[in-house]
């Protein structure tokens, strides 16, 4: 990991201030690396020595992070701290920690990957239960929606915790859950974007050409107006749903090329993380899905005239749960989504979900609004089928 020194910013100091503030200093998170940030790190190192942070210094803090150590070839959990933050950026290196701590924690959730982005980084999934009835939901199409990364870690996280403590999970006991359902996540299913828009990526080749299509757009703000996959193909128009009506109104509008936002690609599935969902889709028998987005407090529920059996019953259910409005996607951004691909190939309930209000990254201090609606829409996805 990189080293960091005073003077410095970005979501490598938020981790940073989040191990610290695990391990038992105060501090506020903001990503600065002051005064307060230096304090506390010369504390928990026990020496005044130069304020920096290098290898062994992160060699140090990263169990906080990930929320168990090693002692002596042994695995000691931090069952005092939780696994997954809600207090700060996240990237494809925080999506790592979780997941790691989450199967030393809970070594009933498996792990694995559905494929590889353009940079060649994992995208991990997990899955929870042994039942019949197989469920899937994704996050992060969109470089700059990461905010729907932790919704679905922090979900797992709460519902493994009620299972291991034989509880109900709100309301519903997790015996019955997680013998009924298989639950699958895909927290992160763009990691090179998320990695651009939340700084975690800042020099390179990809960077490099990530910043000359930027370019070409000036009025979409560079990294935080991103959508795209790191070679600028919109994950979300990749399905082949409609994908050629996809590509005559994003050509209509301007985006003919690779882009931050909007362009369809050079053909559906071009893009290796669309791939990956689409083949990852194809291997499972999933009854319902669910592709978290950000914004507009809203529940895409059909795909043109395409209504599965309870679908529209289902979505109603989820807009009483969470305060959404429950709506029909507008004509401009209708087709060759993964939802609309699904209702399409399985004839079975299919939504987006557009969390939060605002603009574009989200700041995290939405998180517990955002989580608190949204709990009742990821229980609802198993028990409303």
């Amino acid at each position: 990991m990189k080293n960091l020194y005073p003077g410095d910013r970005g979501t490598l100091v938020y981790y940073l201030q989040l191990a610290l503030s695990r391990a038992g200093n105060a501090l506020v998170l903001d990503g600065i690396f002051g005064n307060a940030t230096c304090v506390a790190l010369q504390s928990f190192l026990g020496q005044r020595r130069e304020c920096a942070v290098d290898d062994t210094v992160w060699e140090k803090l990263i169990p906080y992070l990930k929320g168990y150590e090693m002692q002596n070839g042994e695995r000691h959990v931090r069952y005092d701290l939780p696994v997954v933050s809600t207090a700060v950026p996240y990237s494809s290196l925080l999506v790592d920690f979780a997941i790691e701590g989450l199967m030393m924690r809970y070594p009933f959730i498996e792990t694995g990957s559905i494929g590889r982005s353009v940079m060649g980084k994992r995208i991990p999934y997990l899955r929870m239960g042994n039942g019949a009835t197989e469920v899937f939901y994704n996050a992060s199409f969109h470089a700059n929606e990461s905010i729907t990364t932790p919704v679905l870690l922090k979900f797992i996280e709460d519902y493994a915790r009620a299972y291991v403590k034989g509880a109900d999970f709100l309301g519903v006991p997790t015996s019955e859950l997680f013998s009924d359902y298989q639950l699958y996540l895909v927290p992160m299913v763009n990691p090179d974007g998320v990695d651009l828009v939340n700084g975690l990526l800042t020099n390179g080749i990809y960077y490099r050409q990530a910043r000359r299509i930027g370019a070409d757009y000036p009025a979409i703000p560079f990294p935080s107006g991103w959508k795209a996959n790191i070679e600028g193909v919109d994950l979300n128009l990749q399905f082949p749903a409609g994908w050629e009506d996809a590509k005559k109104i994003k050509f209509a509008q301007g985006y003919v090329g690779p882009a931050p936002r909007d362009f369809v690609g050079s053909a559906p599935l071009s893009a290796p993380e669309s791939s990956a969902v689409y083949r990852f889709t194809l291997e499972h028998d999933f009854a319902l899905i669910l592709a978290y987005h950000t914004q507009g407090e809203v529940i895409y529920w059909k795909y043109k005239d395409y209504e599965p059996e309870r679908s529209y019953e289902i979505a109603q259910y989820f807009g009483e749960v969470s305060g959404y409005a429950v709506e029909v996607t507008p004509q401009e951004s209708g087709n060759a989504g993964y939802k609309d691909w699904f209702i399409q190939q399985y004839n079975r309930p299919g939504y987006t979900i557009e969390a939060g209000m605002g603009e574009n990254p989200l700041p995290m201090s939405q998180f517990d609004t955002i989580y608190k609606d949204n709990t009742g829409i990821l229980l609802g996805g198993m028990t409303q089928i």
